[in-house]
């Protein structure tokens, strides 16, 4: 189960927050148990790009043998 402080990985483009498949966000705040999150993106230097609102759908938890890759966003 995904909790609060969890890294986890957007399965899905969301254009309006210039986040693609694949991002990686920190889990602030879990709804219902579970069936909801807010997850915060952030640059590698700490800045915080957006906090979105994802079902359960839209985010999975990292797995073990997986590594991050960096990509350029716009300003």
């Amino acid at each position: 189960m995904i909790k609060e402080l969890d890294t986890v990985v957007l399965t899905t483009d969301l254009a309006d927050h210039g986040l693609t498949t694949g991002d990686v966000g920190t889990v602030v705040l879990v709804h219902g148990n579970g069936q909801g999150f807010e997850v915060e993106f952030m640059t590698l230097e700490g800045a915080t790009l957006t906090v979105a609102s994802l079902g359960a759908a839209d985010v999975r938890t990292v797995d073990h043998n997986e590594i991050a890759h960096a990509r350029a966003v716009a300003a």
